[in-house]
């Protein structure tokens, strides 16, 4: 009996978990009222970030930079002590587990203070673009990691050296904790429907990339909510911005187009079900561009675009950088080899 619940403590985790995003999403906006006499600059545009003081301190800056980049660093720690150890995958809990899951929501914790107390976050003093980006990077990084297990086009594997594929899923981790910890505290823990949801993603990330080396860090279904939350996140926050008449088709159709396209084919579903799920995407569309008009149809192509784009993109960084690795280790043996001669 003890052994059969030590072999479930992931699932426990997880749950459990789940259960903390819930719960403090929910504290994020009961003590929301109390941010509404922070004094905030008129809306400048799309390229412009709402929340974030006029007038920084010293004080709000370092706290903000400061306790994010102890938050970067203590995972990144973590994810590098847990490489070195070389563990199996297990149903239950390594210890690093346990230290990266207090790790993560002590530090929620401490950003919930932060924003009450000093308010800002990186917003401050870097570009909006630089948070959605780096979520995009997360994502598709994703796409290129799973092309040996799920393929690419309807289960068809992108032509992606092996040792591409390998390093991309080496590093991955460092990748997405940096994605997900400075998209965290970039934002001030605001209570805008938009930033409740966002926050509760990126609490349900950072479970998942506290549970590394663990059987439920790799439940396929359990990975692609992570993935599809996006899809959610992004429909929501577009409708909640612009109503019914505004771009949210882009991010539903557009990440429901990925997901028919490529993240459905690693789930093992039958031929009959994966039609069924075309055919009701199909039947979305033109149910929809029917009323919004057909001459809008092409939003549903751009994420799909810029995702398959940037995944070649990323591979060719990924194979350059191992390649220069290559040059300068081959270079220093040639050196010591000389040194050594003479």
């Amino acid at each position: 009996m003890v052994e059969r619940v030590a072999r479930r403590r992931d699932l426990q985790a997880l749950w459990g978990g789940i259960a903390f995003s819930a719960v403090f999403t929910f504290v994020i906006w009961w003590f929301g009222q109390r941010l509404a006499s922070v004094r905030l600059l008129p809306d400048q545009g799309p390229a412009w970030y709402l929340w974030q003081l006029p007038e920084p301190t010293f004080w709000t800056r370092a706290t903000a930079w400061g306790f994010y980049l102890l938050h970067q660093l203590t995972i990144w720690g973590l994810i590098a002590y847990a490489q070195i150890k070389r563990p199996t995958y297990v149903r239950g809990l390594h210890g690093f587990n346990v230290a990266a899951l207090a790790a993560n929501a002590g530090f929620i914790l401490l950003h919930f203070a932060q924003t009450h107390i000093w308010y800002d976050g990186l917003a401050q003093d870097t570009s909006i673009f630089s948070s959605q980006g780096s979520v995009i990077v997360m994502l598709v990084w994703i796409l290129l990691m799973e092309n040996s297990r799920r393929g690419m086009f309807v289960g068809k594997k992108l032509p992606i050296k092996t040792s591409i594929i390998q390093a991309a899923r080496r590093y991955h981790g460092y990748v997405f904790s940096w994605a997900i910890i400075y998209t965290f505290w970039y934002h001030p823990m605001e209570t805008t429907s938009g930033h409740l949801i966002g926050f509760f993603y990126m609490f349900l990330l950072m479970l998942q990339g506290s549970l590394f080396f663990t059987r439920v860090h790799v439940n396929r279904w359990w990975t692609l909510t992570q993935e599809l939350m996006v899809l959610a996140h992004g429909t929501l926050v577009a409708l909640m911005q612009a109503g019914a008449s505004g771009f949210w088709p882009m991010f539903f159709f557009g990440f429901l187009g990925i997901f028919i396209i490529t993240q459905m084919h690693g789930l093992g579903l039958s031929t009959r079900t994966r039609w069924l799920l075309f055919a009701g995407y199909v039947a979305g569309v033109v149910g929809v561009y029917s009323w919004r008009g057909w001459g809008k149809l092409d939003e549903i192509i751009r994420i799909p675009i810029i995702e398959y784009l940037a995944v070649l993109v990323l591979a060719g960084l990924i194979w350059l950088i191992m390649n220069l690795l290559s040059l300068l280790r081959g270079s220093g043996a040639r050196a010591r080899s000389s040194q050594t001669s003479t």
